[in-house]
C-alpha cells in the first residue's frame, strides 16, 4: 500500500489514548511538576497477592534449575517439548489469567518477577511466556474481550494453548497505516488474506491474535481490526521458522493466511479498533521486556562479582583496578535502578490508580538500552573469555559462562515491541501532549486564521499560568525531602531538572513550532533525560522503602546514591547536546549518501550478501511452501 506521511500520522494519532483520566507521574515530570506523592510511599502488593506470587516463584525456581537446560536450547535452537509441557503443568501459561478461568491470577509485579527468573535461565523460554501472555490472546481478551470470548479462550490459554500476536508484515513495521492483510466480511464470518512476519510463538501457536484491515462497506465501519484465529485453521500456513543472532530457541516465523474463515464472534472489539487494542495492550505488556532485562542485569552482576574477585592481574583482583571496578559499579547501580523502575511501574499497574502508559514505555526504553550496556560491560570485564562461547569454555575445562550469548540475546530488546527510535517518538508525543492540546492549531499550517486566533488565546492562558511555575520550586530549598537522608539531594536535583526539562521543551516548541516533529534528535534527548529522572526517582523511593522495611537499607541507599551520581553525568551531557549537536550536519551527510555522493568510500571491500530483494514479496494467495507449524503436544 502507498500511504502518505500525513495519512500514516493520522492513523497513529487516531489509535492513541487521548484522555488522561488518571494521574501520571512521568507525564507530570515532563511538564516540570515533580509529583513525588504519586510514587512515595512506595506502593505495596496485597498480602494475599504476595503469598500467591511467592509460592509460584518457589515452584518456578525449582523448575528452572532442574528442567531448563539453556546450553541444550542454544545448541539445538529449540525449546524441548518437555520443557513447554512442564511449564503448562505448573501453570506458567496462565500467570496473567484470572483464577476464574483456570489461571494463577498473578499480579503484574509477580508476573514480571517470574519472567525475570525464567529469562535468566533461558531468554527464549522467557520470550515464549511473555509473547503468549503480554501481547498474545490473554491480555487483549482481558481488556477488550466479551464474556463469551473469555470463557471460550482463556481456560485454553491458561493451561494448554500457546498464543501469538501477529501485526508486523514484510513491508509494514511501525507504520500500521500500510497494513495489507485483509479481513473481508462474508455473512457471519470474515475471510482473512495476507502474510505476517516475525510472528513470535507463531510456529508453535494454537491461537493467534491477528490484525487485519476490514474494507469499509455498507454496514461495516472498516479499519484495522483484531481477531482471534485458530492456529490450525484451514488456510493458515507457517511458511518459515526464522533464525536470529540470539534467542535461538525462539519460535518465530512467517505466517500466510489464504481464504481463512474467522467467525465474527472471534473479532475482538469493534471494527477499526484493532490498533487501539494493540497499543493499549502494550501499555502494560511492555513491562515484560524490562523484566527480562532485570533478570539479565542480576546475572551479569553475579558473574562480574565472582569473576572480579577470582581473576588476578598485576597482583590484585581485577575488581580492585579502577577501570574494571567502574564497570562493576555501573552494573550494580543500574540493576538496582532498573528493578526499582520495574517494580514501581508494575505495582502502579496493579493498583490502577495511575495512568502508566509513559512509565511503561520509559521502563521498556531504559531497560532495553541499559541491559545491553551491562551485558557489553560484562563481556569486556571477562576479556577473551567473554567473547568465547560457553561450550568452548567447558571444552577447555573452565566454567561455562554464556556472556556472549546474553549479549546476543539482549540485542533484540532494543527492537522488540517498539524499537528505541520508535519509543523515543512515542514517548515524545505523549510528553508534548499538553502543548499540542493548547497550541496545536496555532502551529498547524493547515488551520485557518480564525482557528489560529482561538488557539493563541488558549495557549496564552495556559502558558501564563504554567511558565511562572517553572522558575522556582521545592528543589531549591536545602531541607526538602529530608526524610530521604543523603538521597534528598538527588530528589531535589530531579525536581529542579524536571522544570529545566519542561523549559527546554517549551523553548523548542517556540523555536521550531510545526517543525518540532521533525527534530527527532532533540526529542530523543528530551525523552532520555526524562527516563533518567524517572529512574532516579524510582531508585530513591525503593531505597527508602527498603530502609524503612529494615531489609538491606544501607546497601540500597549506597546503590541508589551511586546510580543517581552516574545518572546526573548522563543527564548533563544530554542537556548539553540539546543545543550543541551535529543534527544539521548529519542531515546533510544523509542527503549526500542517498544522492550517491560518497559511493567512492565503499570501494575496496567485498559484499558477502547474497542476491535477493530487500523486502520479500508478500502477495496474497495460496501458500507454495510446506507448513512448518509445530504445535506442542
Amino acid at each position: 500500500m502507498t500511504v502518505s506521511e500525513r495519512e500514516a500520522r493520522e492513523v497513529a494519532e487516531e489509535a492513541r489514548e487521548k484522555d488522561w483520566r488518571k494521574p501520571s507521574f512521568a507525564k507530570e515530570l515532563f511538564l516540570g511538576r515533580f509529583r513525588l506523592d504519586l510514587i512515595h510511599p512506595h506502593p505495596e502488593p496485597a498480602a494475599e497477592d504476595k503469598q500467591r506470587g511467592e509460592e509460584f516463584l518457589a515452584r518456578l525456581k525449582d523448575f528452572c534449575e532442574t528442567e531448563i537446560d539453556s546450553a541444550l536450547i542454544e545448541r539445538e535452537a529449540r525449546i524441548p517439548d518437555r520443557v513447554v509441557n512442564g511449564l503448562k503443568e505448573i501453570g506458567a501459561l496462565g500467570m496473567k489469567v484470572g483464577t476464574e478461568y483456570g489461571g494463577l491470577g498473578l499480579t503484574q509485579v509477580y508476573y514480571n518477577k517470574a519472567l525475570a527468573m525464567v529469562s535468566s535461565a533461558n531468554p527464549a523460554v522467557g520470550a515464549l511466556l511473555s509473547a503468549h501472555q503480554s501481547i498474545g490472546v490473554p491480555q487483549p481478551l482481558k481488556l477488550f474481550g466479551t464474556q463469551e470470548q473469555k470463557e471460550t479462550f482463556l481456560p485454553r490459554c491458561a493451561r494448554t494453548d500457546i498464543s501469538a500476536f501477529l501485526l508486523t508484515e514484510p513491508d509494514v513495521g511501525s507504520d500500521p497505516a500500510r497494513l495489507a492483510t485483509t479481513a473481508v466480511p462474508d455473512g457471519d464470518d470474515y475471510v482473512l488474506d495476507g502474510v505476517k512476519l516475525w510472528t513470535t510463538n507463531g510456529v508453535v501457536a494454537d491461537l493467534l491474535v491477528v490484525m487485519a484491515r476490514v474494507p469499509r462497506s455498507e454496514g461495516h465501519r472498516g479499519g484495522i481490526t483484531a481477531f482471534v484465529v485458530e492456529g490450525g485453521a484451514e488456510g493458515v500456513t507457517v511458511e518459515n521458522r526464522n533464525a536470529f543472532m540470539g534467542l535461538r530457541g525462539l519460535e518465530n516465523g512467517v505466517t500466510r493466511f489464504h481464504q481463512v474463515r474467522v467467525p465474527a464472534a472471534h473479532r475482538i472489539g469493534g471494527e477499526g479498533a484493532g490498533l487501539k487494542i494493540a497499543l493499549t495492550t502494550l501499555n502494560t505488556g511492555r513491562l515484560s521486556l524490562p523484566a527480562t532485562c532485570v533478570g539479565a542485569g542480576k546475572w551479569c552482576l553475579k558473574i562480574a562479582r565472582e569473576w572480579g574477585a577470582a581473576r588476578v592481574q598485576w597482583g590484585r583482583p581485577v575488581a580492585e583496578h579502577e577501570a574494571v571496578g567502574a564497570k562493576m559499579s555501573f552494573i550494580a547501580a543500574t540493576t538496582f535502578a532498573l528493578e526499582a523502575v520495574l517494580d514501581l511501574s508494575s505495582q502502579m499497574a496493579d493498583e490502577e490508580r495511575n495512568d502508566i502508559r509513559i512509565e511503561a514505555a520509559l521502563a521498556k526504553l531504559f531497560g532495553s538500552e541499559m541491559a545491553w550496556l551491562m551485558a557489553d560491560e560484562l563481556v569486556q570485564i571477562r576479556g577473551g573469555r567473554g567473547f568465547e562461547t560457553a561450550e568452548s569454555l567447558a571444552a577447555r575445562g573452565e566454567r561455562a559462562v554464556p556472556a556472549e550469548q546474553v549479549l546476543r540475546d539482549l540485542r533484540i530488546n532494543r527492537i522488540f515491541e517498539g524499537s528505541t527510535e520508535i519509543m523515543h517518538l512515542l514517548i515524545a508525543r505523549e510528553a508534548v501532549d499538553a502543548h499540542l492540546s493548547v497550541a496545536g492549531d496555532l502551529i498547524d499550517p493547515e488551520k485557518s486564521l480564525g482557528e489560529k486566533r482561538k488557539a493563541a488565546l488558549a495557549a496564552g492562558g495556559f502558558y501564563a499560568r504554567w511558565l511562572p511555575k517553572l522558575v522556582a520550586g521545592p528543589g531549591q530549598l536545602p531541607r526538602t525531602y529530608a526524610e530521604f537522608g543523603e538521597l534528598s539531594a538527588h530528589l531535589r536535583y530531579v525536581e529542579r531538572t524536571s522544570r529545566k526539562l519542561a523549559r527546554s521543551t517549551f523553548y523548542a516548541m517556540s523555536r521550531w513550532q510545526g517543525r518540532m516533529e521533525t527534530k527527532q534528535g532533540f526529542l530523543s534527548r528530551i525523552v532520555d533525560i526524562g527516563a533518567e529522572l524517572f529512574a532516579m526517582s524510582a531508585a530513591c523511593v525503593r531505597a527508602e522503602k527498603l530502609r524503612r522495611d529494615g531489609t538491606s537499607g544501607k546497601a540500597a541507599h549506597q546503590l541508589a546514591h551511586a546510580f543517581c551520581e552516574q545518572s546526573k553525568v548522563r543527564i548533563e551531557e544530554l542537556f548539553g547536546r540539546l543545543w550543541t549537536n551535529t543534527d544539521d550536519v548529519d542531515r546533510k551527510v544523509v542527503r549526500g549518501l542517498l544522492d550517491g555522493a560518497y559511493t567512492w568510500l565503499e570501494e575496496g571491500v567485498v559484499d558477502p550478501s547474497k542476491d535477493g530483494p530487500w523486502i520479500a514479496e508478500a502477495e496474497p494467495g495460496p501458500s507454495k511452501k510446506e507448513n512448518v507449524h509445530r504445535p506442542v503436544r
